[in-house]
């Protein structure tokens, strides 16, 4: 079975975010063996310097590609990557698993973002859209369209 892993950086705290990502994580052990692994977001002054911001990142990077499975296809949501629809997912998650690869991982950077090296290793820049949203609602976002890219490649019928 296909594995797949999700980096969040912070954990949820609103019991409606909670409840809605615990859901989608169930359905997603159908299709897959599925991993959230939440790390701590490095702590920042309330006005942080951009050398604050950068020195944050690179810590949070240290975290991060100590998490990354080996081997594994490695995505990256930011605001600078590519729009796709839901069906591109699938036919992309399809390739990623047609390549023999045996494994995926996505990251959802902090709330700065996340440092240039950590996208630069990417095997793909995502993108959920040109609009802002609240990284706890983006990590329910990113679980339901991990959930529908699966449940496409399956033929189900909750994608209409």
């Amino acid at each position: 079975m296909f594995d797949i892993t999700l980096i969040v950086m912070g954990k949820l705290k609103e019991k409606f975010y909670i409840s809605a990502a615990a859901e989608y994580e169930k359905r997603m052990k159908a299709y897959c063996n599925f991993r959230l692994l939440e790390l701590p977001e490095h702590r920042l002054p309330e006005n942080p310097s951009p050398a604050e911001i950068q020195t944050g990142l690179e810590k949070e990077a240290e975290l991060i590609l100590q998490k990354i499975p080996k081997n594994a296809w490695f995505c990256v949501l930011t605001p600078e990557g590519k729009i796709i629809s839901s069906e591109e997912l699938a036919d992309k998650m399809a390739d990623v698993k047609n390549s023999g690869r045996s494994s995926a991982c996505f990251l959802i950077g902090s709330s700065f973002g996340m440092a240039q090296r950590i996208k630069d290793k990417a095997d793909f820049r995502l993108s959920m859209s040109r609009m802002t949203f609240p990284h706890h609602l983006a990590r329910v976002m990113v679980l339901e369209q991990l959930y529908r890219a699966e449940a496409i490649q399956a033929g189900s019928k909750y994608h209409k």
